[in-house]
């Protein structure tokens, strides 16, 4: 008995001692591992002021899954491309689909899913408000890539539907997320921008099945300028925490320019959240009351109670689709980024008053259940897009526009955000697209790039790597 207390006394000594204490967490850091180029003519041409293969709402054009990494692009003959390496690997194995970028708009990007239950690559491409594109892959595909060869073969037809499940004439936001029980969703908007609905569907591994619309396009939405009665929901993301709650962050886009100060803002207002604990079926409010109801006449609508976690008039040129994530505890966390009030009360041209001034904001749920916003100290010299990580310790990194990453602790209560890499080495055009899946699964944040052109000269494509704390 006396050796186990002295053996006890010497254990807390020792975690209460300075010099030999346990050591302390990481703060953030990213040290640049390497870059690969995906292709040196990748088609180039600017439309709602982004690029067609960087649009950072698309999810995925990259994704890491089981050792490999797989990327998503059309070239400079607007051939669909897809490729894969071994993770962290300098080459690149490319299969180039039967589909080729039906028009020049930038929303009509590649998105990719993995349906664990049964090994399938699943790609869904070239829509905005009308129909879509689906191709998919034999099974087993991403369960054995280094015994399974890349080619064409691996791939079914395209199709214009899912498997005979055609959903919507206007289509566009493909996002796939992976179930906790390894089936397949796809979220997307049903009708166009101003006036449409989020909708699921979802794959069980033999059949696609529509589990219907989920947000609302009606009700009435008054600022001090004025009403609107149609609006879309727009969502920052749409994913699964380590408990299997399904999470998004989103604005609200009104229909009706009445409601802004000036016509050359953006109808965008609020960032609001809610939540799935079970797949999607219902959804509830940050206080836990069920908002909605998947495929059914109760959905999510603007009119709902408790659904606005920051409020912001139309009057600030709030950025829809922007970036969110959860960390290790299932707690959410989502960038946003909007002119303070600081600089104007009434923005005039929403892409000149946000390049200007526009900053992004951390905002986040604490433990304790209450929401935190911070202010971002970088300037978005953009009217583009930020994105969101967090690595293995909660630190949080945001990924600016043109590729500069910031970082902020999670000790600190994310209030010592920070530039950590600027990015002026990589010529990016604008917003970046972020492997999620690679963060958790190797301690890496990877990025697909492309490079800065002019009207539609084709542009060098790229995957960039950077270590995190180890």
């Amino acid at each position: 008995m006396r050796r186990r207390t002295v053996l006890t006394t010497a254990i807390l000594a020792a975690v209460a001692t300075p010099g030999i204490a346990r050591a302390a967490v990481p703060g953030p850091s990213v040290s640049k591992k390497g870059t690969t180029r995906l292709d040196g003519q990748a088609v180039f041409f600017v439309s709602y002021d982004g690029l067609v293969n960087n649009n950072s709402f698309q999810k995925n054009g990259l994704l890491t899954y089981k050792g490999y990494q797989y990327a998503a692009w059309y070239t400079s003959t607007k051939n669909a491309v897809i490729a894969r390496r071994v993770l962290g690997g300098s080459s690149w194995s490319t299969v180039t689909l039967s589909h080729t970028l039906k028009t020049s708009d930038s929303h009509n990007v590649i998105s990719m899913g993995v349906s664990k239950v049964d090994g399938r690559l699943h790609i869904n491409m070239d829509s905005h408000s009308d129909g879509y594109f689906y191709v998919k892959s034999v099974a087993g595909l991403l369960d054995n890539p280094a015994s399974t060869s890349w080619t064409s073969s691996v791939f079914g037809s395209v199709q214009t539907s899912l498997d005979g499940l055609a959903l919507t004439s206007q289509f566009t936001y493909p996002q796939f997320v992976s179930t906790p029980e390894g089936k397949l969703q796809l979220s997307y908007r049903v009708g166009i921008s101003g006036n449409g609905r989020n909708a699921l569907a979802e794959y069980d591994g033999s059949s696609w099945k529509a589990l219907g619309e989920w947000s609302s396009s009606t009700g009435t939405y008054t600022s001090s300028h004025g009403s609107s009665t149609a609006r879309n929901m727009y969502l920052h993301g749409i994913d699964y925490d380590v408990n299997g709650r399904l999470h998004s962050f989103f604005t609200w886009r009104e229909q009706n320019a009445a409601v802004m100060c000036n016509s050359g803002g953006i109808t965008n207002h609020d960032t609001g959240y809610v939540y799935s604990t079970d797949r999607g079926r219902t959804w509830r409010n940050d206080a836990g009351t069920v908002v909605g109801t998947t495929g059914s006449s109760d959905t999510v609508a603007v009119t709902d109670s408790g659904l606005v976690v920051d409020s912001l008039n139309p009057d600030h040129s709030l950025m829809n689709q922007e970036s969110q994530f959860t960390d290790s505890s299932g707690l959410p966390h989502a960038i946003i980024s909007y002119v303070p009030g600081r600089f104007t009360q009434c923005t005039t041209d929403y892409v000149s008053d946000r390049t200007a001034n526009g900053r992004a904001f951390h905002l986040r749920k604490n433990s304790s259940g209450t929401w935190t916003k911070t202010e971002i100290p970088v300037a978005l010299d953009s009217s583009q897009r930020t994105k969101l990580v967090l690595d293995k310790y909660d630190n949080a990194y945001a990924i600016f526009p043109f590729g500069r990453i910031t970082g902020a602790s999670k000790s600190s209560g994310y209030s010592d955000w920070t530039l950590l890499y600027d990015g002026s080495d990589l010529n990016a055009f604008g917003e970046v697209v972020i492997d999620e899946l690679r963060v958790r699964a190797d301690n890496v944040l990877s990025f697909m790039y492309q490079e800065k052109s002019s009207g539609t000269t084709p542009s060098a494509l790229h995957v960039v790597d950077f270590a995190l704390p180890a």
